[in-house]
């Protein structure tokens, strides 16, 4: 199987002329099979098939919990998985979305459909969002070996807990639930890190996974930001150690010893904000 990198030699220009032997990302195409009929195929880092494949039916509903799943089986090649489950999922609607995502960016729900917001009331000093973000992508990690990767975390706050890499930053989140699926534990009321721009796509699975606060490397688009203010997710752009953009919901990133009132005393967001357009 797969470690999620490809071994090669290639020229590096700094100056002068030297060949290199290094590694590359590697991508592939892992197809999901469901009650014995092909549901999706996705583009991603072909390693840990079923991590994937689990988090992508219960982010996009065709399941709610483990115990649906009667058999699940990765080919020996490694680019196909085959899953059994206790009930039909053939006449639920079967609307096609294609979103902006890198990595194929599929759905079969439609992303506008109304969602309760978030209660989870985590608390988290802007410092220490910084701090975690470092932690993302460690000297082991595939971004340290081959560059070219996406990364995507579940932390408490204090340390990271679940950790996932892939070439679509999609992926990496319905990784991340897959993960949890396998760990029988539930992921709300953790934060959710990502080192990839958040689409309206990454906010709705963020709100399916009942993620408090979303933390990205990169920007968000206007309508997560708009979908992160109706649904009560606090939403950080351009983390860095010490600085950030929050977009919505500064509230629960107050300090400690300063009164949320004093900080945040009237929040109001004006309604082209929500629009998305």
């Amino acid at each position: 199987m797969t470690d999620g990198t490809v071994p090669f030699r290639y020229h590096k220009y700094a100056g002068d002329w030297r060949e290199v032997d290094a590694e590359v990302i590697e991508e592939g195409m892992i197809t999901l099979f469901v009650n014995g009929r092909e549901l999706v195929s996705l583009m991603c880092t072909p390693r840990d098939p079923l991590q994937l494949a689990l988090g992508f039916l219960i982010n996009e509903e065709f399941i709610s919990t483990y115990e649906e799943i009667a058999v699940d089986y990765v080919c020996a090649a490694g680019d196909c998985v085959d899953i059994w489950l206790t009930k039909s999922v053939w006449d639920r609607p079967r609307r096609r979305i294609i979103t902006s995502g890198c990595g194929g960016g599929l759905t079969f729900a439609d992303i506008a459909a109304h969602q309760e917001p978030v209660t989870a009331q985590l608390a988290v000093e802007p410092q220490q969002i910084g701090e975690l973000m470092v932690r993302l992508q460690t000297r082991d990690s595939l971004y340290a070996r081959a560059r070219g990767v996406h990364a995507s975390a579940l932390s408490d706050g204090e340390q990271l807990v679940i950790v996932a890499e892939d070439i679509g930053r999609h992926n990496t989140i319905d990784r991340l639930r897959g993960e949890c699926l396998r760990r029988g534990m539930e992921p709300e009321g953790l934060m959710l890190l990502a080192t990839g721009r958040i689409s309206s796509e990454m906010i709705n699975k963020a709100v399916k996974m009942r993620c408090p606060i979303v933390a990205s490397r990169t920007s968000p688009t206007s309508m997560s930001v708009g979908l992160a203010r109706e649904w009560n997710i606090t939403l950080c752009g351009y983390v860095r150690r010490s600085r950030m953009n929050v977009y919505a919901h500064p509230e629960r990133l107050a300090n400690a010893n300063v009164s949320i009132d004093e900080l945040f005393t009237s929040i109001e967001y004006p309604v082209s904000s929500r629009s998305g357009n």
